[in-house]
Formats: C-alpha cells, structure tokens, sequence
C-alpha cells in the first residue's frame, strides 16, 4: 500500500485528500520506488486549479513528476539513462508520475542515480527547477562573456538558472525581493529589485548592456523591460508569458514543447552531477509531512523564503 495525494475536484488546495492505494508490481520498462522527498512545484496545483481544463473523467487526480527515493522492485527491463536499475539504489525520479507518494511505480526512464553527497531534500526538489533553467540557458546560447538578466532569479528556477549561467562564464543581473539580495549575491547574481525604473536600474549595473535575458515571472514588466534591453529577441526566452512571447517574436519554453522535453531530459545526469559535486546547490525553503500537502500548496503560492518546499511521507 501507499499513501497517495489526489484532487478529487478542481479548485483550491482543500480539494486534495491523501488515501490509501494499491502498488501494482512493476511491469516491462518499470520500477516502484518507496519515495524519502517529493519536490513541490507550482504546476502541481495549477492542474487541478482548472487552469488546464475541468475535465472530470479525469478526477482522481495524481499529482507530482519529481523525487528521491530507493528503489523497491524492478521490472523487466528496468534500464534508466545511467544503465539498468537494481532493487535498494538510491535515485531521482524526474519525469515521474505521481509522485507525491509514499511508494509508486515509476517508468525506468525518468530514474536517475541520486549522488550520496545530496541529501534526500536537495535530491527531492533538484531536477524539475534545474532542467528548467538548463533549458532556458541554451536556448539562449548563454556563455563566457554573455551579461543575462534573470526576471524572478530568487525563484525556484532562477536560483538554479543564476548557477548555472555563472558556470558558463556569464555575469548574471537578477530580480527579487531585497531580503533574497544577500542570498543572491553569495551565488554569483548582482540582484535589483523590480518595480518602477527597473530598466535603469539594471542598465547602471550593466553599463555594457545585457545580451540576454530569461522571464521566469510572465509579467509586463519583465516582458517589456527585457524587450528594452536586448536588441535580439532571440535571445530573450520565457517560461510564462506565452502570449506576449508569440506576438512579440521571442522564444518560450515549456509545455508540451518537444525540444524542450528532449533537452531537459537529455540534462538530467549532469545536472546530478554538478549537484553531487557541489556546483550546484538546491536551497530548501521548507519541508512538509506528506499529509500537509494542501498547506504546501496554500504557503507555495505565497511569498516565502527562499527555496523549494518538499513532502516527506
């Protein structure tokens, strides 16, 4: 058996209910991993909020795609991207599904090996966010030399996005609130806080102009300011304000986008292994028990220190 979170309706948090479920043996292809940290993401609760639809028939509704845990069983076949997968290894699921879970069958593909230098939170929470930036970042064309303004860097994805950028060789100017400036300044980013006169802000800290520019936010100003600055929109990307994307002519990312998918998926062992080697760090805001998942989501849309939230089971 396993402790399971589903929305039973769409709606607000209050519409999630953990229950008891049965953990089929693994089939071809597949693994069941018993799950020590689940990472928390905004798209989690956007898919029963009925942003994407309110389509009954799919009630219940299993959430999560990332965690950390140690595998339980192994089908036939259970090959991930790092080689066959064995009953006790230490892994990440990313892309999983349903994986806010105690246990629950994962397909071999989306396991792989969890450094034994991370801990299960940093584990837990570390590839949806870090794949997402990596993404960004080469879409971008990001290296040594580029000056990248980050919209939202305090933020789930920019943390890793500023860590990464910083890792090629780039100067980094990021937005957030000002009690997140010292936290952004210790990994590399020269923060600024958004709101009025944010262009000139970020153009007296970057007098050599910004060559760059990644909106993690969807907002116009950050849309409108990034337009100002970077005179190639090819080099100005989002994960949020698709419309403005397509009808100003600048790339977005995400979705059911297909590069998007390879490229992420592609990223994943050395994502792992920057993290297992300490070049890159995923901050934990705050853990939760399994059965407090409807808190999560309430606090997560709300401002809060900086870093993922995890489940525990």
């Amino acid at each position: 058996m396993s402790h399971t979170v589903v929305a039973t309706a769409f709606g607000g948090p209050e519409v999630l209910s953990v229950i008891d479920t049965d953990v089929p043996e693994p089939g071809p292809g597949e693994v069941v991993v018993d799950f020590r940290a689940i990472g928390v993401n905004p798209i989690d609760y956007k898919l029963y909020s009925g942003a994407f639809g309110t389509d009954e028939s799919q009630l219940p509704k299993r959430l999560g795609s990332e965690g950390a845990g140690v595998v339980s069983a192994v089908g036939p076949d259970a090959v991930g991207p790092a080689g066959p997968i064995s009953v006790g290894d230490e892994v990440i699921a990313f892309r999983g599904v349903g994986t806010y879970a105690s246990r629950a069958v994962q397909p071999a593909s989306s396991i792989v090996p969890k450094p034994a230098q991370l801990d299960w939170e940093q584990a837990g929470g570390l590839l949806l966010t870090a794949a997402t930036a990596y993404d960004a970042l080469e879409v971008l064309g990001v290296g040594a030399g580029d000056t990248v303004l980050i919209h939202g860097a305090a933020g789930g994805v920019g943390l890793l996005a500023v860590q990464l950028a910083r890792l090629r060789g780039a100067t980094v100017i990021g937005t957030g609130r000002e009690v997140n400036h010292d936290y952004l300044r210790s990994i590399g980013a020269e923060p600024t806080t958004y709101g009025d006169g944010l262009a000139d802000r970020v153009r007296g800290l970057a007098p050599g102009g910004i060559t760059a520019a990644f909106d993690t936010v969807g907002t116009d100003e950050a849309v409108d300011v990034s337009l100002e600055l970077v005179a190639d929109r090819s080099h100005i990307v989002t994960t949020a304000a698709f419309e403005r994307a397509q009808a100003e002519g600048f790339p977005s990312i995400g979705g059911s986008n297909p590069d998007s998918t390879e490229r992420r998926d592609a990223a994943r062992l050395e994502l792992v292994g920057l993290a297992g080697e300490g070049k890159l760090v995923n901050a934990v805001a705050k853990t939760f028990p399994l059965a407090d998942v409807a808190t999560a989501h309430s606090e997560l849309q709300q401002p809060h220190d900086i870093g993922k939230f995890i489940l525990v089971p």
